[in-house]
């Protein structure tokens, strides 16, 4: 592969989402697509230029250059449309030459700080909202998104539409979000990144690198919030600690042929460190205020995570936080995993009783545990257990855990 062909599509992950940020700050989401046309012009030209006369001496430099004039050019073609946009200026010949596209670090953060409050707005669904932050905050396309929530094309493309035509509906401003704005929506954004990390996380999709990327642009984002004063808040540093320490242990979840490897079968050598003690730090960062957020509670528990001992009062700790989790926000995994956590504390009877009373009888996860837990009580009932659970699982990767769960307990057969 040529230094071109690899250079290009990491400029476009990269560089994409700050100049659309821009644009549309500029332009207002009324005209989103043609935001979105100037950029993919952009880099069109980069891919016809690049190959005729190599790549510039600096190539984003070149491609903030082409994106400002393409958008003077935009100008000059629509006057109605540059008077809808710039309503404040006079409109004379010198127009496009006054206006300059302020791409400045700081202005590319201040736009995209403006894109993420208007993009994980309540009047749209939370789908789309990862659906249109992966596109336009980003740079994923429909393709890659769809691949990555193992679905069509068509269902990302229409979620993406549908959301950004409700925005224009509403005709909400592009502009940094106030104190209030913050207030009120800031509890949505860090759902949506916490969605959009757990997508990443866990995906169902084979697409390893793709999967990092999505948490990549997650922490990203976040790590923004955390760099403006009015949005560094506890919850949010809380939340960069737990994506701190969950790709932490991300290269030690699968092994060389891609097949699930479990928590205590990681290899603690590949876990990162530097990553850990990011976590650290910004767990620390958190420990402020009287409000304990959920985030708090999972980043205390995926830090002890990070601790390979296997000791009692590790697992009591991670059973108290459940205990508390549970108690802010039920969910069925955050039901399961205490379970686990409590066989680890109280043994696996005790446990099986816990477990069976949530009665989880379409859950792929439930029916693992309880194999799992009868494994050392009774063979032949975790069998049956793993067994359901099979027939239960979506992806080939669960299903070869549980076949490989299967075959071992076979041996005590």
């Amino acid at each position: 592969m040529s230094e071109k062909e690899e250079l290009l599509p990491h400029l476009f992950r990269k560089e994409y989402q700050k100049i659309v940020s821009v644009l549309i700050n500029l332009f207002g989401i009324a005209h989103v697509e043609v935001a979105e046309d100037i950029v993919s012009d952009t880099f069109l030209s980069a891919t016809e230029n690049w190959s005729h006369h190599g790549l510039p001496d600096n190539p984003t430099a070149w491609l903030y250059t082409v994106a400002k004039n393409k958008t003077k050019n935009q100008l000059k073609r629509n006057q109605l449309f540059e008077a809808k946009l710039v309503p404040q200026i006079k409109i004379d010949s010198s127009l496009s030459e006054e206006l300059e596209l302020d791409l400045s670090y700081q202005n590319i953060s201040d736009s995209q700080l403006a894109m993420i409050f208007a993009v994980c707005n309540p009047i749209i669904s939370s789908e789309s909202q990862i659906a249109l932050a992966l596109n336009l905050l980003c740079g994923f396309g429909a393709q890659e998104i769809a691949d990555a929530f193992v679905t069509n094309k068509e269902v990302i493309y229409k979620r993406i539409k549908r959301a950004k035509e409700t925005l224009k509906e509403a005709d909400l401003p592009i502009s940094q979000p106030s104190i209030s704005e913050i207030a009120e929506r800031l509890e949505t954004v860090l759902t949506t990144l916490y969605l959009l990390f757990s997508e990443g996380y866990y995906s169902t999709s084979q697409q390893t690198n793709l999967r990092k990327d999505f948490c990549m642009e997650a922490m990203r984002l976040n790590y923004m919030l955390i760099q403006n004063a009015a949005t560094n808040s506890p919850k949010v540093n809380a939340l960069m600690a737990l994506m701190c320490f969950h790709s932490s242990r991300f290269d030690a979840r699968t092994d060389k042929l891609g097949e699930s490897v479990l928590y205590h079968e990681q290899d603690e050598n590949l876990w990162n460190q530097e990553l850990i003690e990011r976590g650290n730090y910004f767990l620390n960062n958190a420990a402020t205020g009287n409000h304990l957020s959920k985030y708090h509670l999972e980043a205390g528990i995926a830090a002890w995570h990070t601790q390979k001992e296997d000791t009692p009062a590790k697992w009591e700790q991670i059973l108290q936080s459940y205990d508390h989790l549970l108690q802010l926000e039920y969910s069925p995994i955050a039901a399961l995993n205490r379970v686990y956590a409590l066989s680890k504390v109280s043994g696996a009877n005790h446990a099986i009783e816990e477990a069976e009373k949530l009665n989880l009888r379409d859950n792929q996860f439930y029916f693992s545990l309880l194999g799992k837990l009868y494994a050392a009580v009774d063979a032949k009932v975790a069998l049956a257990h793993y067994q359901t659970a099979l027939g239960l699982a979506r992806t080939e990767t669960d299903q070869l855990l549980i076949r490989r769960n299967i075959e071992s307990l076979h041996t005590q057969l």
